[in-house]
């Protein structure tokens, strides 16, 4: 007899598996199609969060589905290593150079967002050693940043649950500066005041590191992501890429919940922020959550270093998937339909739209912050607004709200006392104003269970 889906679950460990939940409670999704997916009951939802801020174009688009079903009847696979490489990475390679900020010519492709951030941290280790600088060594990032789960990602990221004490981590070289979170951290300082006491945080982190000498690159996130969708406090980024630039510090923008639309842009780092990162990570929005890939985007400057002739020298960096032709053929055609059906210019439309609609929660009384650009949001749940105080762990209200949502058929993201939410691009706003209803009925659910 044929195992049920229940019996089948029992030999998969998912990504971040609470081994205390009820297996019962897991949503089986069967299908999906655009905004939408369908359950193994035949029950369908409106997907909020995009499946993993990730399926930017929507789901079954059947333009994706005949590239990727073509691309595996001409290639399927190929050797990317060395004195091989795939046509559609060449090609995709060259388009991304037309769509990053002036300077960004060069891609390694990996895997994932994870696979990266990995692939630029061991650049910036190859960038500074073939220059002789090996005592550049450290690298800084923040608190509450989130920069993937292999190795050295998840030692570069800084969220705190993601550091427990069951795991190791690279302590010596990756060092954490405070998070951004003006609200959670503005301690009565103006955000002026506090974006300038976060620079100076910087300066005098590198200072006890031994100086720019010392320090190889900073990682950061334009708007964090699963750390809240953190704001930066105005041009503080800009101020730390210019002390970078001055400090020979290689920055690296990770782009991999940003790019691609999610904001109305391609990339955010320069059209946001004016920064023009050293190295810029991308992955999910990059094939729209199709097929995997990440990319990890280099300056010209980079390139001519490590690239010099006569050194005998070779990146020791490659995956068995790297540059996969099928997932480089659906990131073309990803980008050829964003392209072709003007969705940049759509999300900066209906992206304040939203901002505006959610922003009309903070009346109910749990609702402490509502924060986010364009399809990038995130509601943040308190148990006191005066004071700010969350609710005990034990209360678990961003997941409680999150069940009555998926009760009324709605799917939104638990982070802890957050809800986050990054809808495909493709939404309507119609189907908009049915995620801010539904959430509204949702948090008033939950309200009346905790009060």
């Amino acid at each position: 007899m044929p195992q049920t889906i229940s019996d089948a679950a029992n030999h998969l460990l998912v990504p971040y598996q609470e081994f205390d939940t009820d297996p019962e409670r897991r949503l089986v999704i069967e299908s999906g199609d655009g905004v939408h997916l369908v359950d193994a009951a035949g029950n369908r939802y409106l997907d909020a969060i995009g499946g993993m801020w990730c399926t930017n174009i929507g789901l079954a688009q059947e333009e994706m589905v005949e590239a990727i079903s073509a691309q595996l009847r001409k290639l399927a696979y190929a050797n990317p290593f060395g004195d091989m490489m795939g046509i559609p990475a060449a090609q995709l390679a060259a388009k991304l150079a037309t769509l990053t900020p002036d300077g960004l010519n060069h891609t390694f492709f990996s895997t994932g967002g994870s696979t990266a951030i990995d692939s630029a941290y061991r650049l910036i280790q190859f960038y500074h050693g073939v220059r002789g600088n090996h005592e550049k060594r450290h690298v800084i990032s923040r608190t509450d940043a989130y920069h993937g789960t292999t190795y050295a990602a998840v030692s570069i990221g800084g969220k705190p649950t993601d550091h427990t004490s069951y795991f190791n981590y690279i302590d010596d070289t990756i060092h954490h500066l405070q998070s951004p979170n003006y609200y959670r951290h503005g301690a009565g300082r103006t955000e002026v005041e506090f974006g300038a006491d976060l620079v100076a945080e910087f300066e005098a982190k590198v200072a006890e590191l031994g100086g720019p000498d010392q320090v190889g690159g900073f990682f950061a996130e334009p708007i964090m992501a699963s750390g809240g969708v953190v704001l930066p406090p105005d041009n503080y980024l800009r101020r730390i890429w210019e002390l970078c630039r001055d400090w020979d510090i290689l920055y690296v923008s990770d782009e991999v919940v940003t790019g691609f639309g999610r904001l109305g842009e391609w990339f955010v780092s320069e059209k946001m922020f004016g920064i023009t990162p050293d190295i810029i990570t991308s992955a999910k929005g990059l094939t729209s959550g199709y097929v995997p890939l990440g990319a990890t985007i280099y300056s010209d400057a980079i390139h001519a270093v490590i690239s010099e002739p006569g050194h005998g020298r070779y990146f020791g960096v490659g995956y068995t998937y790297s540059g996969h032709p099928v997932a480089c053929a659906a990131a073309l055609k990803n980008i050829e339909i964003i392209e072709r059906h003007g969705i940049l210019e759509r999300v900066r439309k209906i992206g304040p739209y939203f901002m505006e609609q959610l922003g009309d929660l903070a009346d109910l009384a749990i609702v402490g912050d509502v924060r986010g650009s364009h399809l990038m949001t995130c509601v943040e749940f308190v148990a006191d607004k005066a004071t700010k105080a969350g609710f005990p762990d034990g209360i678990d209200i961003g997941n409680l709200v999150a069940c009555e949502a998926q009760k009324r058929g709605l799917i939104v993201r638990p982070i802890g006392n957050l809800n986050v939410m990054s809808p495909a691009l493709t939404i309507s706003e119609s189907e908009l104003d049915e995620i801010v209803a539904i959430l509204r009925e949702s948090i008033v659910a939950a309200q009346a269970l905790v009060r």
